[in-house]
């Protein structure tokens, strides 16, 4: 059983969301994305909650003593304390780090009026706010863990890029239009 939770204004890192990846070059091709969450906000109850309820449906009696064992692998357990990573806005954050396998498809991906977004765009991109759709799933078995399954991200607001530049935007130029000397165009106004 999984559990589907929408994520609100949360910070994008590590965003592979346009094109499927392998993991340090091997395995199966798949999307990824975390998402930087605030402890104690409505975003980090309702994932706890999310992970508490598949734990119990899937390992039962057994809930508690399995997810004690799980936490804090990162190879089993799909939400973490940012303070164990040296990542710019990882301190003092939750990190829920998602998947989804290239053989179900890329997952969606919109802008704020629910308009489909290509890599072209520039957004999202690590750092930005989004919403997000996963799925809270438990594992059983030889590979046990807790999982999150990617479904859509939806770009929010703009934030400080991670490990780059920020992407520019339109309103930072002058319409050129027809006629125009672009030569007019005044450049102080940048910044």
């Amino acid at each position: 059983m999984s559990i589907k939770v929408k994520i609100m204004k949360v910070r994008l890192s590590f965003p592979d969301i346009f094109d499927a990846v392998q993991y340090q070059g091997a395995g199966a091709f798949r999307y990824n994305a975390s998402f930087l969450i605030v402890p104690g906000s409505d975003n980090d109850k309702q994932v706890k909650a999310a992970i508490l309820a598949a734990a119990k449906e899937e390992f039962r009696e057994k809930a508690t003593a399995v997810l004690a064992s799980l936490q804090g692998n990162s190879n089993k357990y799909c939400y973490l304390s940012g303070d164990t990573k040296e990542y710019d806005g990882y301190q003092g954050m939750m990190v829920l780090s998602s998947h989804r396998r290239q053989t179900d498809g890329r997952p969606l991906v919109i802008d704020e009026q629910k308009r489909p977004l290509d890599i072209s765009d520039g957004k999202p991109y690590g750092g930005c706010y989004v919403n997000a759709t996963v799925d809270i799933y438990a594992q059983p078995g030889k590979n046990s863990g807790i999982r999150c399954g990617l479904q859509g991200i939806q770009f929010a607001a703009d934030g400080d890029a991670f490990g780059g530049a920020k992407p520019g935007k339109v309103e930072d130029f002058d319409d050129l239009g027809e006629g125009a000397d672009p030569g007019d165009a005044a450049s102080a106004d940048l910044v």
